[in-house]
């Protein structure tokens, strides 16, 4: 990791991203938090905000040597999200993290977030929808995710796709 090639990191703070997002402005430093513009209703009427949309996370474009300087310097409780086994900061491509961007810059109808704890054989059970409350395993078919529902050396059925989060993991 050269010490001058910039790099995206995930900070993980708790309740500070607007700070941190603002002071990371004011020194220059490349930042994205994630926000959407709702609509709720507060005291009988309906005001636009802006709402986290990935709560606790601070997405920093820097350099190895100032990102370490960073939680020195803000002093706001920020670390960074490590590798679990080599201890390293987990660090997004360029690509991926521009695409993630372009896709939360959309409305929600066009890009929803979605969880991505879920993995191909999960047991999992379906919250929403026509399926809500069958349980099954999680795979994929035709590239979409689909809950198979299976009785041991019988038969299996399989439900069309499922949005993601329609899904919950199940412990069994």
């Amino acid at each position: 990791m050269s010490s001058t090639t910039k790099y995206w990191y995930v900070a993980v703070t708790y309740r500070k991203e607007r700070l941190i997002k603002n002071e990371l402005d004011k020194i220059n430093v490349q930042n994205f938090v994630p926000f959407r513009q709702v609509v709720k209703e507060r005291k009988g009427k309906k005001v636009k905000i802006s709402e986290l949309v990935i709560p606790g996370y601070v997405f920093i474009y820097t350099d190895n040597k100032t990102s370490r300087e960073l939680t020195q310097k803000l002093g706001l409780g920020m670390r960074y999200l490590k590798e679990p086994h080599s201890y390293t900061p987990v660090i997004i491509p360029e690509k991926q993290m521009q695409d993630f961007i372009t896709l939360l810059s959309l409305p929600e109808d066009q890009a929803q977030l979605v969880p991505c704890d879920l993995k191909k054989g999960d047991p999992v059970r379906i919250k929403q929808g026509t399926f809500a409350g069958i349980e099954g395993e999680l795979i994929r078919l035709h590239g979409h995710k689909r809950v198979l529902v299976r009785l041991v050396n019988i038969a299996a059925v399989v439900t069309a796709f499922i949005p993601a989060v329609f899904l919950e993991r199940i412990e069994k």
